[in-house]
């Protein structure tokens, strides 16, 4: 891969996958670190990666440095900055894609994402298969069981009222 076709490719596909890691981590500094990480992946290896397979590269290192990030972080906790009082709340609220969100947060890691990857960025399940290391029945099972649990989560009635 060339230096313009990178460049295009950053063009391309920053916005994407910065889309992607927000909508797994929630915290936008680390996903504007995760992307760039992305990116300095993909330079490194630029000679290697021709531009036909950049998209699917790009996404696949960036789906695991995504990974690589949760799990080192997944043993910290800083509990000190907890607010003990913030755990519960009297109100309802009805804020549909708030709901949307929280039912995507409830889902196992591997099923969100290839419900993210299919739904919100429009692959195909080939090219989630390739994204994520899984067979291509494999990302069917995942997308089929996620989408089985949103639909019965998201029909709860207490959720909307």
């Amino acid at each position: 891969m060339t230096v313009k076709e990178y460049n295009q490719s950053v063009a391309l596909y920053s916005d994407n996958i910065y889309r992607f890691v927000l909508k797994n981590i929630k915290d936008s500094e680390k996903a504007k670190d995760i992307v760039q990480d992305t990116f300095e992946k993909v330079w490194l290896n630029h000679a290697n990666i021709t531009y036909s397979k950049v998209k699917s590269y790009l996404f696949s290192a960036a789906y695991h440095t995504l990974i690589d990030s949760v799990r080192r972080d997944k043993f910290k906790a800083d509990w000190s900055d907890a607010d003990q009082n913030n755990h519960f709340t009297t109100q309802s609220y009805s804020d549909l894609n708030e709901i949307l969100h929280k039912a995507l947060d409830q889902l196992p890691p591997v099923q969100k994402n290839v419900i993210l990857l299919r739904d919100y960025e429009g692959y195909s399940y080939n090219e989630i298969a390739e994204i994520t290391q899984l067979n291509e029945a494999q990302v069917k099972v995942y997308i089929f069981r996620g989408r089985q649990f949103l639909k019965n989560y998201l029909v709860k009635i207490e959720l909307l009222v």
